[in-house]
């Protein structure tokens, strides 16, 4: 699980990279990609921490890339690196543009770039089939044959493939072939410290299906530098619930379908990331391939029922809502579990 940062020169995506993640992606300037994770703002997580106190705490992350194209071909750079992403982080310039047309425009000269090597690819794969004996092409080419023409048709129109209406069968299709606007894709957009609302007026004029959301990466690198309680003064003398990145990062973790269940304990309290629907053993696995392969219940609570029953495990168990829940029992997020298994 990887989300990859895109944006045009001085949109200020680089920032927005360091400021999640803690990286200075400019301190690697002689390096062409830069990684790093972001912690996702959880108060269930930070709750749990508060009452166990453990020894450790490990919250949920997304892993974030960002690519310094530079040079004579910049999209290269970008393809190698960003092509098997799981998702896009798009940051468009709403700071030193002078109205929303020119920063759509921007989000657009960006996100014809995508289409366009999303069309070339197609028309390469078409025109290789078209040439090939029908006896020569394997199921899987059948199958994507039938899907390329109309994936065509819509990137001609000037649309994303999220357009396009695909189901899981159909990505799963196409899955070798890394199209860059079959990707989940956040809008971002970089506002200016006196226009807060620039991205909510971007949001209404660009009607994309994508999500939006608006940041001032000015004011969030300051932020980003302050202790916590330093954070929440500065917080409070803004008016402003909770950081801009915050909001991204939750954002971003949504966006590719992820999420998490607890382990708790004084040695460590834990958020699992794992992909929406999944079912219990293979959550198990997520901690220990033992711990699927030998699984056998999962003790379940809800972090709902945990708070509600004043925190005590013992307070759940005795009202019912402390459950034994076997394979086919999908985790829902905000799950506290602990693993029954034998190997």
């Amino acid at each position: 699980m990887e989300m990859g940062i895109l944006g045009l020169s001085q949109s200020g995506k680089s920032t927005l990279f360091e400021i999640m993640t803690g990286v200075k992606s400019t301190a690697h300037h002689n390096e062409t990609v830069v990684r790093g994770q972001a912690s996702v703002p959880d108060e269930r997580f930070d709750k749990l921490v508060e009452i166990y106190k453990p020894v450790k705490i490990s919250p949920a992350k997304v892993p974030f890339v960002d690519v310094h194209a530079v040079g004579d071909h910049p999209w290269e750079a970008i393809r190698q690196n960003l092509s098997g992403t799981d998702g896009i982080l798009h940051v468009v310039d709403g700071f030193s543009l002078p109205d929303v047309p020119l920063s759509i425009e921007a989000y657009r000269k960006l996100e014809d770039e995508l289409i366009l090597a999303d069309l070339l690819v197609i028309e390469k794969k078409l025109e290789r089939l078209a040439k090939m004996s029908k006896k020569a092409i394997s199921p899987q080419e059948t199958a994507q044959n039938d899907l390329l023409p109309g994936l065509k048709e819509c990137l001609e129109a000037g649309k994303p493939l999220r357009a396009a209406k695909l189901t899981s069968a159909d990505v799963f299709t196409l899955r070798s072939f890394s199209f860059w606007t079959i990707k989940p894709e956040l809008v971002v957009v970089n506002v200016a410290e006196d226009n807060p609302t620039f991205a909510d007026q971007f949001a209404a004029e660009a009607k994309l299906t994508e999500p939006v959301m608006g940041i001032c990466c000015k004011i969030e690198a300051e932020l980003a530098g302050l202790d916590p309680a330093e954070q929440k003064e500065f917080l409070a003398t803004m008016d402003i619930a909770e950081p801009a990145f915050g909001r991204i990062i939750r954002g971003a973790f949504s966006l590719l379908g992820r999420m998490s269940f607890f382990t708790v304990g004084e040695d460590e309290v834990k958020a699992w990331v794992i992909p929406v629907q999944t079912k219990a053993p293979k959550a198990a696995g997520a901690i220990h391939n033992d711990f699927e392969r030998g699984f056998i219940k999962a003790e379940v609570m809800h972090y709902d029922d945990f708070v509600a029953h004043n925190c005590s495990t013992a307070q759940v168990k005795s009202s019912g809502k402390l459950r034994l829940e076997g394979k086919e029992y999908i985790v829902q997020d905000g799950d506290i579990i602990t693993f029954r298994f034998n190997v």
